[in-house]
């Protein structure tokens, strides 16, 4: 997967993230979003987002969300709805904006196939033996475009980014 040490996940692009460094520098407390009120806002975007000086939205409870749902009603939901959400978004603000999901446990959560690019969700309790196939259901074929974020040189990566999901 290709690695990115540019900071243009934080203005364009969906980004899935999991560093405090990397949220820090996008959003304070005050302007990340729930889950809830991203999808509320389908439709209704607004024309001032609340963080990076306006060119960014950060969501929080995707990860609470997904271990709510078992596998195969998670793997739905991400296809039609957040993959929906998602889309609305990228259509609203032509690209030029950045939708950027805190996921605090990603780090153990997301998992990386290297041979294929392939990304997977490990499933929490009690479903913690199963995996859901993430780039797969948000991404479909496009697997070389997403990249590992990274805040340094020889860094851990702090995320995944996806400059435009089709």
């Amino acid at each position: 997967m290709k690695q990115l040490l540019d900071t243009v996940w934080q203005r364009r692009g969906v980004s899935w993230i999991w560093n405090d460094d990397a949220l820090n520098t996008m959003a304070r407390p005050g302007e990340v979003l729930s889950l809830r009120q991203l999808l509320r806002l389908i439709g209704q975007w607004p024309d001032d987002l609340p963080s990076n000086n306006g060119s960014a939205m950060v969501v929080a409870g995707l990860d609470a969300c997904l271990d709510l749902m078992a596998p195969e009603q998670a793997d739905a939901w991400l296809g039609n709805v957040l993959k929906h959400a998602i889309l609305s978004f990228q259509d609203a603000y032509e690209g030029e904006a950045a939708l950027v999901f805190w996921l605090p446990a990603g780090q153990r959560r997301v998992h990386i196939q290297t041979s294929s690019d392939d990304v997977f969700w490990r499933c929490g309790a009690p479903h913690s033996d199963q995996k859901i196939d993430f780039g797969r259901l948000l991404w479909g074929e496009a697997r070389q475009y997403p990249q590992e974020i990274l805040l340094a040189k020889a860094a851990k990566s702090a995320g995944l980014f996806h400059l435009r999901i089709t």
